[in-house]
């Protein structure tokens, strides 16, 4: 199964070609994705993988996600939202599911207010159909705010956490 970044990947490279539609299939999964099109990407079979958004930790997790250039209102219209003089990141939830702060119970965090994150640094969890989602800070800087509760449900695009960035 492919990770979330090799899709973003193979998204970026697809938006970036004369490609208009790609299918990719292993084990039993099926990536389908379209240029341009009301539909970006589908996916078949019990196990689903998430599309990317172009924006901020914004992938997916849906039998039909939305085009990518249709969720830039969205990433402006949070911008606007917040004052300008915070100069914060939004991770979001890049799809819907259980947010969970730490891998068990009993572990730590894996961040919290005033931890330093990198690109690659896993910040949460989200739980979506029996699977486990590690969700990436994907920008450098400090944890100025946490905003969702272990094992809260969240929705597609809700912010989890405010990043300043370095």
């Amino acid at each position: 199964m492919l990770k979330i970044q090799e899709i973003r990947e193979l998204i970026k490279l697809i938006d970036q070609s004369s490609i208009d539609e790609f299918t990719y299939e292993n084990e039993g999964a099926k990536l389908s994705l379209k240029k341009g099109g009301e539909l970006a990407a589908q996916v078949s079979t019990m196990t689903q993988i998430p599309a990317e958004r172009p924006v901020q930790s914004a992938v997916q997790q849906e039998p039909v996600a939305q085009a990518p250039q249709a969720a830039e209102p969205e990433k402006k219209a949070a911008e606007a939202s917040e004052p300008a003089a915070e100069n914060t990141v939004t991770i979001t939830s890049p799809m819907v599911g259980t947010f969970y702060a730490s891998s068990s119970p009993d572990a730590d965090a894996y961040v919290s207010e005033g931890s330093k994150v990198k690109e690659n640094t896993v910040v949460c969890i989200v739980e979506a159909m029996k699977l486990f989602n590690e969700i990436e800070a994907e920008t450098k800087g400090e944890i100025v705010e946490v905003l969702a509760e272990n094992g809260q449900l969240v929705e597609y695009g809700q912010p989890l956490f405010k990043v300043k960035p370095e």
